[in-house]
């Protein structure tokens, strides 16, 4: 991954700023030509122009609003047709930081549209091509929130639980198809992400908060590790392989001919005192 030939084209969305725009550097500088995916096209155009000039690497914009069904069927469209994309990164996302109840459902739901819905029919419109040309990589951003809902908005956590979820299927179905799949899992970054969410960056503890530059960069040497889920700011990888024994260890008994024993036992009791 570390090689600067051309090694393909990588797609990635929410490219103007923030996270998108920090792996498009970097990508850029490892040897991809890139489509960057993004509602602003000043912001944009003024990074492919940069990037070309400092990498010499071809790079294409694509404006779109993920959340408007044709703008999304647009970028489907390219990552079916174009043959050499190698790498798909789904960064789009939006977030939120109120409690579920004091919530717009309105918005709730375009998070939910953007989060899930646009990244699921992206990752199924790329997914078929990479197949067909032998392997690629899908990296898809995810949040600790996917993993601890309780520290933000609820609809957000629920969400970056699916990308982890959907992940961990696409791993487990493209084992033998030479894809790789990364999910990243940041805690806070400092990025507008946190303005537009509802809560300003100044208003975090500053020792949870990580730069975007770092995390990127933590989470492409664990894709050049080979992990699956990368959390950048976990001082402790053997935390998540601990967390994951004890999801194996739970997958054999959660479907059986009968309830456990504990669920039996109130059972009888209850039907005596009736």
């Amino acid at each position: 991954m570390s090689s600067h030939s051309n090694t393909g084209t990588a797609l990635i969305t929410g490219a103007s700023s923030g996270i998108g725009a920090i792996y498009a550097d970097r990508l850029a500088r490892r040897g991809y030509n890139l489509i960057l995916v993004a509602r602003n096209r000043e912001r944009l155009d003024a990074l492919a122009r940069r990037l070309a000039d400092e990498t010499g690497r071809t790079i294409e914009v694509v404006a779109a609003d993920l959340n408007k069904t044709s703008d999304l069927a647009r970028v489907e469209a390219v990552l079916r047709s174009d043959a050499s994309i190698t790498l798909l990164v789904n960064n789009a996302g939006l977030g939120a930081t109120a409690p579920l109840l004091a919530s717009d459902i309105e918005k709730m739901t375009d998070m939910i549209n953007l989060n899930v819905t646009a990244l699921t029919r992206l990752t199924y419109a790329a997914v078929p091509g990479l197949v067909a040309r032998g392997g690629g990589s899908i990296i898809n951003i995810a949040s600790i929130v996917g993993i601890a809902p309780e520290v933000l908005n609820g609809v957000y956590g629920g969400t970056k639980a699916f990308v982890l979820a959907f992940s961990q299927s696409l791993k487990h179905e493209l084992a033998d198809k030479n894809i790789r799949v990364q999910a990243v899992a940041p805690g806070a970054t400092a990025t507008d992400f946190w303005d537009i969410a509802g809560t300003p960056i100044q208003h975090l503890p500053g020792e949870i908060v990580m730069t975007a530059d770092a995390m990127v960069d933590a989470a492409l040497a664990g894709l050049d590790m080979g992990e699956f889920v990368t959390i950048p700011s976990l001082p402790d990888i053997a935390d998540l392989h601990a967390y994951e024994a004890a999801r194996q260890k739970l997958m054999p008994n959660l479907s059986r001919q009968v309830p456990a024993a504990r669920y039996l036992g109130s059972a009888i009791s209850n039907v005596r005192a009736h």
